[in-house]
C-alpha cells in the first residue's frame, strides 16, 4: 500500500513538473511565422536601444568632464589680455563648456548683447548634439509594448482560426498554446519598452546635469566681461 502511494505520488511530482517546465524558445519558435517576426522585431529594437544607450552615456559622461582650473585660467588670461591664449586653451580643450567658452573669446570686442547671443546659439548646437538619437529611445520605449501586443492580437486571431477550422470544437490544449504563444510577445514587448524607458529618462537626467554646467559656465565668463577693467 505504501509503494502503491509513493508511486503515485512520484506521478503526480512528475506530472506538475511537467506542467510547470515552460521553454520560452519553444514557444518562440511554435508561434508561427508572425509571433517570430515580431519578437524579431522587438529583439532589433532592444538591440538599437542598448547601442544608443551606452553610446550617448559615455559621450555625455565625457563631456561632463571639465578642469576646475579652466574658467581660473581663462579668467586670467582674459584679465591680462591674452585673448589667443585663452582661445587656444579653449580649443585644447574638448568638451562643449571650452567651446561656448571658446565662441565667446571669439566675439570680444562687439557688444555684450552679441556676444550672448553667440554663446546661446553655439550652446543649442551642442545641447542637440548631446540629444543625438535620444529621441529614439523615447520612441522605442513607446512603440514596443504596442508591438508586443499587436503580436498578442495576431497570436489570439491564429488560435481562434485554427479551433474553427477543428470543426468548433474547444481544444483547450490548443487554445491554451495559442495563448502562450500570444502572451510571450507582450511580456517581450513590455521588457523592451521598460528598458526603453528607463534609459531613455537616465540619458535626459545626465544630459540635463551637462546643460546646467554648461549655463553656469557662461554666466560666470559674462560676469567676468562685465567686470570694470
Amino acid at each position: 500500500m505504501l509503494l502503491f502511494i509513493q508511486e503515485n505520488s512520484d506521478a503526480v511530482t512528475d506530472a506538475v513538473s511537467d506542467e510547470k517546465t515552460l521553454s520560452i524558445y519553444k514557444l518562440v519558435m511554435e508561434g508561427g511565422v508572425g509571433g517570430q517576426v515580431i519578437i524579431g522585431l522587438l529583439f532589433v529594437l532592444l538591440t538599437i536601444a542598448l547601442y544608443i544607450y551606452f553610446e550617448r552615456f559615455f559621450a555625455i559622461k565625457a563631456a561632463s568632464k571639465v578642469d576646475k582650473n579652466f574658467m581660473n585660467q581663462i579668467k586670467d588670461f582674459v584679465s591680462e589680455g591674452k585673448l589667443d591664449a585663452a582661445g587656444s586653451l579653449c580649443k585644447s580643450t574638448d568638451s562643449p563648456t571650452a567651446r561656448l567658452i571658446g565662441k565667446g573669446i571669439s566675439r570680444i570686442g562687439k557688444p555684450l548683447e552679441d556676444i550672448n547671443k553667440a554663446i546661446e546659439n553655439s550652446g543649442k548646437l551642442e545641447v542637440y548634439a548631446l540629444e543625438k538619437n535620444v529621441s529614439v529611445l523615447a520612441t522605442i520605449a513607446g512603440a514596443a509594448p504596442m508591438i508586443g501586443f499587436l503580436g498578442t492580437v495576431i497570436g489570439m486571431i491564429v488560435a481562434i482560426h485554427e479551433i474553427a477550422n477543428a470543426g468548433g470544437q474547444i481544444d483547450i490544449k490548443l487554445l491554451s498554446d495559442g495563448l502562450y504563444t500570444a502572451m510571450t510577445t507582450t511580456v517581450a514587448g513590455l521588457i523592451v519598452g521598460i528598458i526603453a524607458y528607463i534609459t531613455y529618462n537616465h540619458l535626459v537626467v545626465r544630459t540635463d546635469k551637462v546643460v546646467h554646467q554648461m549655463e553656469a559656465t557662461s554666466v560666470d565668463f559674462l560676469d567676468l566681461l562685465h567686470e570694470p577693467v
